[in-house]
């Protein structure tokens, strides 16, 4: 059968050291895995168990995009994210397993329209119109896993035009890359292709037209994106 109009292209993103793509499938966010990201945004981080929410891959922005300013909200925010992308099944898996099927590493951005999240919260109703816009996450280019090491002490950091707004160290975010995989391949079947966001640090901000944007993760290539004047 033939598709009644063309399906869209399937996301991809770059990986450092060859010409293959990455098919992206799905892409997870955690909520507050930062303390001091928790406490300015007026929350405590629940250590209990973590939280997650979505974006569509259709929404990726690719390293080098100049995107338009987002139509619906005028408090747009920066998030920077350690990206962790897998490679390999994982169903129930402990910590170990989980890190065993991690194919590489990256620099996003969670993009956020943080007055209507705000709304959204104050309503007690879903982040979705918040968080899952075009071009509202910003995905650099991944390093495979065994080039990246084991994620604890690499600087992760963001400017704006030039001036640090966010830098923390990996060590910092309450679920490290294993127990959090672990918990989440208790709720979904995950696979390769599946991306998860992992928590932004504490300096989030608005962004305004004209803005130009520079996340960087140690060991990773850098993520450039600007905002149209």
């Amino acid at each position: 059968m033939a598709y009644l109009f063309p399906p869209r292209p399937q996301p991809a993103l770059s990986v450092q050291g060859t010409d293959a793509l990455y098919p992206v499938a799905r892409i997870f966010c955690v909520g507050r895995n930062y303390v001091e990201h928790a406490r300015e945004m007026g929350g405590e981080v629940d250590r209990e168990a973590p939280f997650y929410f979505t974006k569509s891959p259709h929404h990726i922005a690719l390293t080098g995009t100049t995107l338009p300013y987002p139509p619906g909200t005028s408090d747009y925010h920066h998030e920077v994210e350690l990206v962790v992308a897998l490679g390999a099944p994982l169903v129930a898996a402990t910590e170990a397993e989980a890190m065993d099927a991690v194919y590489g590493y990256g620099v996003g951005l969670d993009m956020t329209r943080r007055d209507l999240q705000a709304q959204a919260k104050d309503k007690r109703r879903p982040w979705d119109i918040g968080k899952d816009v075009e071009g509202s996450a910003v995905l650099g280019p991944l390093t495979p896993a065994a080039d990246f090491g084991t994620p604890g002490p690499q600087r992760i950091a963001l400017t704006v035009n030039g001036e640090t707004r966010q830098q923390a160290h990996l060590s910092d975010m309450v679920w490290p890359v294993g127990p959090l995989l672990a918990h989440l391949s208790g709720l979904y079947t995950l696979g390769a292709g599946d991306l998860v966001m992992m928590g932004t640090p504490a300096g989030v901000g608005p962004v305004r037209p004209g803005d130009a944007l520079e996340a960087t993760l140690d060991g990773c290539a850098p993520l450039h994106v600007a905002f149209k004047a």
